[in-house]
């Protein structure tokens, strides 16, 4: 009887053994993995285009500069073999132009079918770009890439929670996760967690979750009004997390949506993907009713008034810098940055007539030609030229401005040149092309200090955290621009009705939890 079972006793080692190099070559094969994809905010309510030189958009190798943790000895990195097909990031800006749009798009498709086939893809967006003559431009994205990599492959999707997610980039993303702060100081760790959530399933080979709830709920707030630094954003999004994390869950997420734009896919979504069928609709229902109950609790996270008043403010207050948020034209959330309206009242006030008034920097105003003739008349030399208001001129004509060249720089990404320009006790900062002042060292680069400034006014809404840090008092100054604060004066006429606040009185909706198809089908 030994004799007969030591041969099979040998076998079966010899079985196991063999199983397990198997097993050890399989793990061996990295996942094949693309990088692709878009990123803007655009306003329709802006007259700006944006144009294809805009995105700046980085091609290979390059792409890996734009995340950390895909660095060549980082772990995320030795976990896949990946192909960096294209990321372009613009500023926010006016809609893109359908000529940038296909070219962009040209070059991202044929990169892609160059690696065929991947068993996951990327796809890194912002999910607020408006396209001339496209609805839900991230939508077509999608679809036109599943087109060329097939439903086979595993598509993670990162998004900002100003983007919008309509139903068929619901359907083409298997992952879908976006940002859970505003500001956005999780940016990072968002785009990590979507590569890691990817990289996950396809090690497991669990693959694509079966379940992907979907909530669009009727609230179409502004980021000024949604950040999460205080309640009830603060407390709603400590929410998600935690959803996330339980069993059956694999990621959880909740979108403002972009509040500037006049499309039927505008507005509040949240989403649950995961295992358990039970666990991703009762979370994302959980999470809808959340939102929806505290809907008429969200305030301005500063304290706003009409730019006159903010003014007479700053004026008067012992504490600087005292800043002003110029919010109806911020270029980070797709406002076109040369609206003179601010600028003008400010430079017609006394108070700023004299080198002897009230220190202010106004960031900033674009003006080409002005650049030039600073150029020209060199650092301490005068110049008298017109700036602003060559694309947005609805509000205020171009703006005169008449004084003495403080700072020349350049080599800026975005201005390309700047100029600081001082009139009376204002230093206008006047750039090339458009940029948003959102860091010291946009400042001090320049020779000014905004710390020891009285009074900083900046084209921007919420103050991200640099200057909110820096800031001794602050006001948000309700000024027209293609991104006004006062949503009602806007003319949106294809966004889904009923809408909170639009509609404030509206019933309550139908928050029932829509299982989204798999991307097979």
């Amino acid at each position: 009887m030994k004799k007969t079972y030591f041969p099979l006793a040998l076998i079966i080692v010899v079985v196991a053994m063999f199983g397990c190099d198997k097993l050890k070559t399989a793990r061996k094969t990295l996942p094949r993995i693309a990088i692709a994809g878009l990123a803007i905010e655009s306003s329709t309510f802006s007259p700006a285009l944006t144009h294809e030189e805009a995105f700046h958009a980085k091609v290979g190798d390059d792409i890996f500069s734009s995340y950390d943790f895909l660095a060549t000895d980082s772990i995320d990195y030795k976990r896949a073999k990946w192909f960096p097909i294209l990321i372009g990031r613009a500023l926010p800006g006016g809609i893109v132009t359908r000529e940038a749009y296909e070219s962009l798009m040209n070059k991202m498709l044929e990169g892609l079918k160059k690696n065929l086939p991947y068993d996951g893809l990327f796809f890194d967006i912002h999910g607020a770009m408006s396209v001339v003559g496209l609805d839900d431009p991230e939508g077509d994205m999608i679809v036109r890439i599943r087109q060329v990599v097939g439903k086979e492959t595993i598509i993670s999707t990162s998004m900002d929670l100003h983007g919008n997610v309509s139903w068929r980039l619901a359907q083409h993303s298997d992952l879908i996760t976006c940002y859970r702060m505003a500001p956005h100081e999780d940016a990072v760790q968002s785009d990590k967690r979507a590569v890691d959530n990817l990289l996950s399933r396809l090690e497991s080979d669990k693959g694509k979750p079966p379940y992907k709830a979907y909530i669009p709920v009727p609230i179409l707030l502004p980021g000024e009004k949604t950040s999460t630094r205080v309640d009830p954003g603060k407390s709603l999004y400590a929410k998600v997390a935690p959803a996330a994390a339980q069993p059956g869950v694999i990621d959880a997420a909740i979108w403002i949506g972009y509040a500037w734009a006049d499309e039927p896919r505008n507005h509040a979504v949240v989403m649950v993907t995961g295992d358990d069928k039970g666990a991703v609709t009762n979370t994302a229902e959980k999470l809808a009713e959340s939102f929806w109950n505290v809907r008429n609790d969200f305030e301005f996270i500063a304290p706003v008034a009409p730019l006159k008043e903010s003014l007479d403010m700053a004026v008067a207050s012992k504490k600087h810098p005292f800043m002003i948020s110029d919010m109806g034209d911020n270029p980070t959330a797709g406002g076109a940055g040369d609206v003179t309206y601010t600028l003008q009242e400010i430079l017609s006030r006394p108070e700023f007539k004299s080198e002897k008034g009230p220190s202010l920097i106004y960031a900033s105003i674009p003006g080409p030609e002005l650049v030039e003739s600073a150029i020209k008349a060199g650092v301490g030399g005068k110049v008298d030229e017109h700036a602003g208001a060559a694309i947005d001129n609805r509000y205020a004509p171009p703006v005169r401005l008449a004084g003495v060249v403080k700072s020349i720089q350049h080599g800026d990404v975005h201005a390309e040149t700047e100029v600081v320009v001082q009139i009376g006790s204002v230093q206008v900062i006047v750039t090339k092309k458009r940029k948003p002042y959102h860091k010291e060292i946009d400042f001090t680069r320049l020779g000014l200090n905004p710390r020891k400034t009285d009074i900083v006014v900046v084209k921007l809404g919420y103050l991200v955290p640099e200057l909110y840090d820096m800031r001794a008092d602050w006001v948000m100054a309700l000024t027209p621009g293609g991104v006004d604060q006062d949503l009602q004066r806007l003319p949106f006429k294809r966004i889904v009705r009923p809408m909170f606040p639009f509609d404030k009185e509206m019933a309550n909706p139908d928050l029932t939890a829509k299982l989204v198809p798999s991307s097979d089908e």
